[in-house]
C-alpha cells in the first residue's frame, strides 16, 4: 500500500454510515499511522434511520432518537457538510458547496459513491405545490404537526367545507413508506380525538391510493391481502388500480372519476436515483443508476465503489436482476463494500456481494403489524413485536438503541403526546410581530403563537380606559380656559392704554 491513501465517501445514509463505521474499525492501524485518511461528505451532519420515521411521526419515538450524529460515531472520519455539485473521477476531484455558500474542491484516491435516492415525482398538476414526501425526519415531523394542526382547524372552524377539507388525509403509494406512515398517523389521530369534543374518529377520512392491484408487495400476496383487509376494517379507504390525476388548489381528481378537496396529500410512490448521478463521469444504466459489478466496484474502474439505492447492483441469487432499493440490502452491501475497499488497499482478493432476501416486516400502527420472514408468515401483535425487535437491532449505536427502548418503555405508563408544534416552521413570526406590530384594528387577532399585548381582561381595562379619556377631556378644557384668560388679559391692557374702562367694547 502507498504511503497515503485518501478515501472519500459521498453520502451519509445507510450505506455511507455503515461503510464508514466498518472502515474506521478495519483500517484502524492504517489510520493511526497516517497511511489512510477517511472523509465523508453529506449535506446533513446526521444519518436518518428511515424505518423508524413512521413511529417518529406518530409520537412513539423521539425524533432525535431516529437520527445518528455522524461526528459522534465516526470519530476517525473527517466529516464535511456540503452539497456535492460535480464529481470528475478522471481527475479524482469533487466540487461541493459549503453551508456558507462557498464553492470548494477536494481530491481523493478512492471513491465510495452512495448518495442514496430522492422521491420520484410524476408531472401531476398541483402535486409539487401541495404534496409532501416521507423520506426525511423533517418531513415526518412536519407531517405529524400538520395532521394534529388539522384536527385543531376542524375543531375550531364553523365552516363545514373547511372542516371537511381538514379531516381529509390522502396518501399515494402503498409500499412500506405509504402504508406504515398512514397506519401510524391514523392510529395517532384516532387516539388524539379524545381531546377534541367535536371530532369523532369516524369524521376523519383516510384514503390510500395505489396504482397496482395490491399493497405491500414485499410481504407477499397472502400477507398483503391480510394487511389490506385490516386497513379497511379500520375504515381506511384503500383504492387499488387508481392513480392521482390532478391536485391543483388542493382539489384532488382520481382516475376512477372521484373528486374531492383535501388539505393533506402525502406522496410515497417510490424513489429514483439521486440527481447527482448525472453530474458525474461514472457509467450509468438506462434508469440512471451507477453500473456496478458483483464486487461493488463501479464498472470499468478499480478505485471507485458504489452501493445502495443509487447503484445497479447485480442480484446473484436472481440472475439477470438487480437488488431492491431497501435498507436490508443497503446495510449488507455497506459491509461488503467496506471489506472490499480494505482488501484492495491491502492487495488482497475481494469477495462478491450475495444475499438472498430474508423477507420483510411492516407496522400497521400500535400493536399491529404483518411479517413474512424466511417463509414464516406472522400477523397482528407478534408481527408488530418482530418489527420493533428487528429494527432495534439494526439501528446504529448502542446509544440510539437505548434511547429508543426508553421511548417505548414510557408508552406503558403515559399516553403519547398529541400536540401540534406547527409554529416551529415559522420560529421568527412572534419576534417579527413584536418588532413591527401592525396597527391594531377592531377585531384584529395577533399571529398564531403571539399573545395580545397586555393580556389582562377587557373588563379590567375598561375603567382604566374611561379614566384616561376623562383626564384627557379635563386637560383639554383647562387648556381652553387658559387661552381665554390670556386673551382677556391682552384686551384689558389695550383698554388701559386707550383710557377706556376695563371690559368696555370699542
Amino acid at each position: 500500500m502507498s504511503n497515503h491513501r485518501r478515501i472519500l465517501i459521498v453520502g451519509g445514509g445507510h450505506v455511507g454510515l455503515y461503510a464508514a463505521l466498518r472502515l474506521q474499525r478495519k483500517l484502524h492501524g492504517e489510520i493511526r499511522r497516517g497511511e489512510v485518511a477517511l472523509t465523508l461528505i453529506d449535506p446533513q451532519s446526521y444519518m436518518t434511520y428511515q424505518p423508524f420515521l413512521p413511529e417518529a411521526a406518530a409520537g412513539n419515538v423521539e425524533p432525535r432518537h431516529v437520527v445518528v450524529p455522524l461526528r459522534r460515531v465516526l470519530h476517525r472520519v473527517r466529516i464535511l457538510n456540503g452539497a456535492v455539485n460535480r464529481i470528475d473521477h478522471a481527475r479524482h476531484r469533487l466540487q461541493y458547496e459549503s453551508p456558507a455558500g462557498e464553492e470548494n474542491e477536494i481530491g481523493y484516491d478512492v471513491l465510495v459513491y452512495c448518495p442514496g435516492s430522492v422521491t420520484r415525482l410524476f408531472p401531476i398538476p398541483g402535486l409539487a405545490e401541495c404534496g409532501i414526501g416521507f423520506k426525511s425526519v423533517e418531513e415526518a415531523i412536519s407531517l405529524r404537526n400538520h395532521v394534529l394542526g388539522q384536527l385543531d382547524v376542524a375543531d375550531s372552524t364553523q365552516d363545514p367545507e373547511a372542516r371537511r377539507r381538514a379531516l381529509n388525509f390522502v396518501f399515494v403509494g402503498a409500499g412500506f413508506s405509504g402504508v406504515e406512515a398512514l397506519a401510524e398517523l391514523e392510529d395517532m389521530a384516532r387516539d388524539a380525538c379524545r381531546y377534541y369534543p367535536t371530532i369523532e374518529p369516524s369524521d376523519m377520512r383516510w384514503t390510500l391510493i395505489e396504482a397496482t392491484d395490491r399493497i405491500l408487495p414485499e410481504v407477499g400476496p397472502e400477507m398483503g391481502r391480510w394487511a389490506l383487509e385490516r386497513l379497511r376494517e379500520r375504515g381506511i379507504d384503500v383504492r387499488l388500480k387508481t392513480t392521482l390525476k390532478s391536485a391543483e388548489n388542493k382539489h384532488l381528481v382520481l382516475s376512477d372519476g372521484t373528486e374531492f378537496d383535501a388539505d393533506t396529500l402525502v406522496w410515497t410512490a417510490g424513489v429514483r436515483p439521486h440527481p447527482l448521478n448525472q453530474e458525474t463521469d461514472l457509467p450509468l444504466d438506462d434508469k440512471g443508476r451507477v453500473k456496478t459489478t458483483p464486487y461493488l466496484t463501479v464498472e470499468g474502474l478499480d478505485d471507485a465503489f458504489a452501493a445502495g439505492d443509487t447503484a445497479a447492483v447485480p442480484d446473484l441469487t436472481k440472475p439477470g436482476e438487480f437488488t431492491a432499493p431497501n435498507a436490508q440490502h443497503a446495510v449488507r452491501q455497506a459491509h461488503r463494500l467496506a471489506d472490499n475497499v480494505a482488501a484492495q488497499l491491502r492487495r488482497r482478493s475481494m469477495r462478491v456481494y450475495r444475499h438472498a432476501y430474508a423477507g420483510s416486516v411492516a407496522s400497521l400502527g400500535l400493536h399491529d403489524g404483518v411479517a413474512n420472514v424466511y417463509g414464516l408468515k406472522v400477523k397482528g401483535l407478534p408481527a408488530w413485536v418482530m418489527h420493533r425487535g428487528y429494527h432495534l437491532m439494526r439501528v446504529p449505536s448502542f446509544n440510539r438503541k437505548t434511547r429508543v427502548v426508553a421511548d417505548w418503555t414510557l408508552q406503558f405508563f403515559f399516553r403519547r403526546e398529541a400536540v401540534s408544534l406547527g409554529a416551529l416552521q415559522h420560529p421568527r413570526r412572534a419576534f417579527e410581530y413584536a418588532a413591527h406590530p401592525p396597527r391594531k384594528e377592531r377585531g384584529q387577532i395577533p399571529p398564531q403563537g403571539q399573545q395580545p399585548q397586555d393580556q389582562t381582561s377587557s373588563q379590567g381595562r375598561q375603567p382604566q380606559d374611561q379614566k384616561a379619556q376623562g383626564q384627557k377631556a379635563q386637560d383639554q378644557k383647562a387648556q381652553g380656559q387658559k387661552a381665554q384668560d390670556q386673551k382677556a388679559q391682552g384686551q384689558k391692557a389695550q383698554d388701559q392704554q386707550a383710557g377706556r374702562p376695563a371690559g368696555v367694547k370699542r
